[in-house]
């Protein structure tokens, strides 16, 4: 098979297209997530929360966060492993999670985990009753029967109900069927997930790698473990090298050769098109933190600093915070990582303003 030869303004490029943040805007969120494949949950809502300031980096203002909880109580996305997913997605996952904790050889911490549900097999039949006979339910409405305990040295550590729920959705068996507030509502997957024929795990995963590999537009065919959703895509796609990075890369063919006209965006510091911090260095030349785990002295861009895409580049970061209590969009600093054209202020401005109005607030500027 024929390697093909980018650049890395030909790789960015692609990139950028693929993340549906060129200038050709998409027209509705369940065609967004439907190619991007999810929206991260989080709950930092300095600016907003990330899923919806991803929906409104592709959508504009036009974007309303009530959209995306009319699609979550039709059941047209659905919530799992803290990612919405569009519904019929869930068809890809049902295979493995019968296969939970895992086919073949174990691991110790999948032994660890098999071990601990089978001790709680009481507990765990406890909760399928009364999901059955009441849901959807949240865990607190759950009763705690388990014989052994759940020890962890981070916040799970003994807290049965919610740790024996997240093995259980991991299983197939409970699913996330809303939200009160920010707390998690439980009910059957039965009564959650459609009823489409499970896709054998071999052919899902082969779905997964070419649907992310057409939601990235290019990315390493192996690449570092990260959380919950992998940054890599397998055989999917085709060879690629970029000039002046290293190594091989997989590439959507139907991405090349096809004009590019960008814009600018302000993105949320979760947006796939910069999560994968190595990648956006080695093709965007970008280098970012997020900091608001750090003390303040220690940071270079702010607490939720917003990447700036202008084109096919990443050139800087916006620090600001949404003052809902003030009625304003704070703007602390606009760092540039390259000197701003007149124009480029001016089109990165007008993405400010219309952030601030889609939240409802007046922009700021501190300094």
């Amino acid at each position: 098979m024929t390697v093909h030869e980018l650049s890395r303004t030909e790789a960015r490029r692609i990139a950028v297209r693929a993340q549906l943040l060129d200038s050709s805007r998409p027209a509705a969120l369940l065609d967004v997530v439907r190619h991007l494949t999810l929206l991260q949950l989080d709950p930092t809502a300095a600016v907003a929360p990330n899923v919806d300031l991803v929906a409104w980096s592709r959508l504009g203002s036009s974007y309303r966060p009530a959209d995306l909880t009319t699609a979550l109580e039709k059941r047209e996305l659905i919530e799992f492993k803290a990612l919405i997913r569009p519904a019929e997605d869930m068809a890809l996952y049902r295979g493995q999670m019968a296969e939970w904790p895992g086919a073949g050889t174990l691991t110790g911490w999948q032994e660890h985990r098999r071990d601990w549900v089978r001790a709680n097999e009481a507990c765990r039949l406890d909760i399928l009753e009364r999901l059955g006979a009441s849901g959807p339910l949240p865990s607190r409405e759950l009763p705690d029967t388990c014989a052994v305990p759940w020890t962890s040295t981070g916040w799970t550590n003994d807290r049965n109900v919610t740790q024996l729920l997240e093995f259980m959705a991991l299983r197939g068996e409970v699913a996330i069927a809303g939200r009160s507030g920010r707390e998690r509502l439980w009910d059957l997957a039965e009564r959650v997930y459609p009823d489409d024929p499970v896709v054998p795990v071999g052919e899902a995963l082969r779905i997964r790698n070419e649907r992310r590999l057409r939601s990235l537009g290019i990315a390493r065919a192996r690449t570092q473990e990260l959380p919950v959703e992998p940054a890599d895509v397998g055989d999917a796609g085709e060879p690629a090298v970029v000039e002046g990075v290293k190594g091989t890369w997989r590439v959507d063919p139907s991405q090349l050769g096809l004009p590019f006209e960008g814009r600018a965006a302000l993105l949320s510091p979760f947006d796939r098109l910069v999560h994968d911090r190595r990648r956006a260095v080695e093709l965007f030349e970008f280098d970012y933190q997020l900091e608001m785990y750090k003390p303040a002295a220690k940071r270079r861009w702010g607490y939720f600093a917003l990447p700036i895409l202008y084109g096919d580049r990443l050139v800087g970061k916006l620090d600001a915070r949404a003052d809902r209590k003030a009625g304003v969009l704070r703007v602390e600093e606009i760092h540039e990582d390259v000197p701003f054209t007149a124009v480029m202020t001016e089109e990165i401005g007008r993405e400010i303003d219309d952030l601030a109005w889609w939240l409802g607030l007046e922009v700021l500027r501190t300094r």
